[in-house]
């Protein structure tokens, strides 16, 4: 891909037909019925399906592709077939709500001014007539990661009240983002509200306090934190969350910019190296690798099954161990199946 490549915006963008025909294939193989029913086998009843704004509607000037959309719907017939339940995530708003490339666009955030808003809801709406009522959908997320501190906070607020106006009489969990303001920031927010579902991302690897604790301070932050999110308010889960202490995954920054870990990334100082880590595979880490993230994930899963669940983040990757969830069940570093779980301690015992 040229360097000019570094979101779903840009690769249409610079590619037209070819980027079509890399994505039509891409829906066709990535994620396959047989997923969902591994998915199952490994004991889980819930997952989280991201979708972009454009594969609903597009709106004026956008270059994006369509295709994903109609995939949805098959793959919500497959998670019926599998006894899975799903959440249906609005992870690209129009504007970009964060100004990730996992938004669809990256850069300015421009999601909250012209018509975004409005825009957004009416795609939601359009994901609710056309899916809410299907078997397997238990939850829809009005909108994945917003960045709270530059959208606006009442903004935001009034976005997800009308957004939970809209759904209230749709029979699944409206779900929230707490928009990067704390797992309790909601509290007393909401009121006369049913079906809220508050989702919070957990990670400890995007900034160098994080990156240099050991392996026993990674254990007791997430232990610590599964106890905030019973004090949320809410129904809350950690819908996102990896068995990665680093964030050496390739592009996980984004694409062509390197890791806070080893010092690649802009600014910032090497703290250990990403050998094996910044692509890979489970089988290719070390002994004390596969120890530490055994141990983070069993912690993990403690901690936010002291609130209402987890959805780990992701099912499958190109070459990303730490993320893999499928590689790490295969290879005993996640409980399989993950109701295998009994206690387990790992050092230090945080029980």
């Amino acid at each position: 891909m040229p360097d000019s490549v570094v979101d779903e915006y840009t690769l249409c963008q610079n590619l037209g037909s070819s980027a079509n025909d890399t994505l039509q294939s891409h829906w066709d193989s990535w994620i396959t019925e047989s997923d969902f029913q591994s998915i199952a086998a490994a004991g889980m009843n819930f997952v989280r399906i991201p979708l972009g704004y454009w594969s609903v509607q597009l709106l004026p000037g956008d270059p994006y592709m369509q295709g994903a959309y109609s995939r949805l719907a098959t793959a919500l017939d497959w998670a019926q077939s599998a006894g899975l339940k799903v959440m249906i995530d609005l992870h690209g708003a129009p504007g970009s709500q964060n100004g990730f490339d996992n938004s669809g666009r990256k850069g300015d955030i421009g999601w909250g001014q012209g018509d975004t808003v409005s825009q957004t809801t009416t795609i939601l709406n359009q994901i609710r007539d056309d899916h809410a009522a299907h078997p397997a959908v238990a939850a829809i997320e009005l909108v994945n990661e917003p960045m709270a501190s530059s959208v606006g906070e009442d903004t935001l607020k009034q976005f997800y009240q009308d957004g939970w106006g809209n759904l209230e009489n749709s029979n699944v969990a409206i779900t929230f983002h707490e928009g990067f303001l704390g797992v309790d920031a909601w509290q007393g927010w909401g009121s006369g509200m049913w079906n809220l579902l508050e989702d919070t991302h957990h990670y400890e690897i995007f900034n160098t306090g994080q990156l240099q604790m050991s392996a026993s301070d990674h254990i007791s932050s997430a232990c610590s934190f599964g106890q905030q999110m019973t004090q949320s308010g809410f129904w809350t889960i950690s819908g996102e969350w990896t068995g990665a202490a680093t964030d050496c995954a390739k592009w996980l920054n984004g694409r062509g910019v390197g890791a806070r870990y080893d010092g690649t990334y802009p600014g910032s100082s090497p703290i250990g190296d990403c050998d094996r880590k910044y692509s890979g595979t489970v089988d290719g880490l070390n002994d004390a690798e596969k120890s530490n993230i055994k141990n983070f994930i069993n912690a993990q899963m403690d901690a936010y099954e002291k609130a209402n669940g987890w959805i780990f983040w992701t099912w499958k990757t190109e070459g990303a161990p730490e993320w893999d969830m499928q590689a790490l069940l295969a290879a005993g570093l996640f409980p399989n199946p993950v109701s295998s779980r009994t206690g387990e301690s790992y050092p230090p015992d945080h029980t």
